[in-house]
């Protein structure tokens, strides 16, 4: 079973699953290998949202890409193979799991992308306060802690280039971001950030229903 939106029942589910390209092997194995982990299963993206980030990544030309939140690695492989080869294709992924991320790193080779990804192990805020700060950034991925959303964003944006596009994930939360009894710190965190966006005049910002909630954000 691959991954869905919580907006989809079963028969939309299935509708898109039959309109969208198909899974080549290394996704689906990928897919398969990460369910076996069990209920943390969740946290992988769907295939469809996948599918939209390498579009996003293609559209805009994207070159010099990261990624806060790595899991095992579904997401890392869809961006880096809409980047060009290297030297001029770079996709930077912060994740604090060895474990997590190994199972990614298989299938990124299969994929004949691993020489243009850079994995760092550790807290992904203090990679990024390590990385220059310049713009360099074309298109970034955020899917980790609730609670750190916002540090990641504020250390991010001086280091995307103007027009670059931050790509913000569980920006709906099951539902959960309009149930106003659920004052749980991961909810309250996204509720946070997501005032905090739509407000920030240094961008322009689009919450999509896709999967799990997608936050587009723009850089002006």
């Amino acid at each position: 079973m691959s991954p869905r939106s919580f907006l989809l029942n079963d028969a939309l589910h299935e509708y898109l699953v039959a309109h969208a390209a198909p899974l080549d092997d290394v996704q689906r194995a990928l897919i398969d290998e990460t369910a076996a982990l069990g209920a943390i299963a969740e946290m992988q993206i769907a295939p469809e949202q996948g599918a939209f980030m390498a579009l996003m990544t293609t559209l805009i030309g994207a070159k010099e890409a990261i990624e806060i939140g790595t899991f095992t690695g579904y997401s890392a492989l869809c961006v880096a193979r809409a980047l060009p080869p290297i030297p001029d294709g770079r996709l930077v992924c912060c994740d604090v799991s060895e474990e997590w991320t190994s199972i990614g790193q298989k299938y990124w080779q299969q994929a004949g992308v691993d020489d243009r990804i850079e994995l760092c192990i550790g807290p992904a805020i203090d990679t990024l306060r390590s990385l220059g700060n310049y713009e360099q950034f074309d298109i970034a991925f955020i899917d980790a802690d609730k609670a750190g959303y916002r540090a990641y964003y504020e250390e991010l944006l001086p280091r995307m280039r103007r027009g670059a596009l931050i790509m913000v994930d569980n920006t709906l939360w099951s539902g959960e971001i309009v149930n106003a009894s659920n004052t749980d710190p991961d909810t309250l965190a996204m509720r946070a950030f997501n005032d905090k966006v739509a407000t920030d005049d240094r961008v322009e910002s689009v919450i999509l229903p896709l999967a799990d909630g997608v936050t587009m954000i723009r850089k002006r």
